[in-house]
């Protein structure tokens, strides 16, 4: 009995189970490229600003000439004693963050509240200068605001799963993806899901095809605050979920003792 052609179709299968086509793999495929100058143009405009959400920590800072008269926008937090020492050792100073309410707005020194839900970083930071210019006498605040909290959580057939933060408040999915260590070999690139609250409540999810050129025009493309990206397991990896590691053991031992049986009798021939 010849017994390499069993061994052969045992090690194919093993090896064609245990692997992914190119098509199921690689982004961006059948990308077209353009020379066109109007639409490379038209692209280039499109740049991403987050909007402010509720739940959203904004740091706000108001920098004049005027110390006396900006103290009043640029509250500190509490110092804390670190309870080593019986001296007035406290940590560093760091400025009030302000938490955008469920109704979107915020509690800021003198105006009370504000309405900021859906501004970008830019127009909030152009209403503030305008509110506050009457309270300088010589200038023009300058104001900067910052998201502190933009977060995005990825999840599923990544290398490393887990909650990673912004600097700059944007942030795509390949971005996001990149931090998360890209996807596994058995990750559906086909089929990745964002799961996003919106700013009135209502959840969606958004489904983005990886493989396709056409995801960067994606609403999903750009993560917002506190995204969860989802990525699920391939048919590959739900097979080999159904095998426990008895089985694993089991068509390895199989392997072997084929392999050593078409060996012995190559040699006793």
């Amino acid at each position: 009995m010849n017994y390499k052609l069993p061994a052969f179709f045992l090690l194919t299968a093993l090896f064609l189970s245990s692997c992914s086509s190119v098509k199921n793999v690689a982004y961006f495929q059948k990308l077209e490229t353009t020379t066109d100058p109007s639409i490379q143009q038209s692209k280039a405009s499109d740049v991403y600003d987050a909007r402010i959400k509720p739940k959203d920590m904004l740091s706000i800072t108001v920098v004049t000439s005027e110390p006396l008269a900006s103290r009043n926008y640029n509250l500190i937090m509490p110092q804390i004693s670190d309870g080593t020492t019986t001296s007035f050792l406290v940590s560093q100073p760091s400025l009030q963050t302000y938490l955008v309410d469920n109704d979107g707005t915020i509690d800021f020194p003198v105006f009370g509240k504000l309405k900021v839900e859906g501004m970008t970083r830019k127009e909030m930071e152009a209403m503030l200068q305008e509110r506050l210019a009457s309270s300088f006498n010589n200038e023009r605040p300058i104001v900067t605001i910052r998201i502190t909290n933009y977060t995005v959580n990825i999840l599923g057939e990544v290398q490393r799963p887990g909650k990673f933060a912004s600097t700059n408040e944007r942030i795509t999915i390949f971005e996001g993806l990149a931090l998360a260590g890209d996807l596994t070999i058995y990750g559906m690139r086909e089929n990745v899901k964002v799961l996003r609250e919106n700013a009135d409540g209502t959840k969606s999810f958004i489904t983005i095809n990886l493989t396709d050129e056409n995801s960067i025009h994606s609403s999903g493309y750009y993560l917002e605050q506190n995204d969860v990206v989802y990525v699920e397991p391939n048919k590959t990896k739900a097979r080999t979920s159904r095998i426990g590691s008895a089985e694993t053991l089991g068509i390895s031992a199989l392997s072997i003792v084929i392999s050593l049986s078409s060996l012995v009798i190559n040699i006793l021939k």
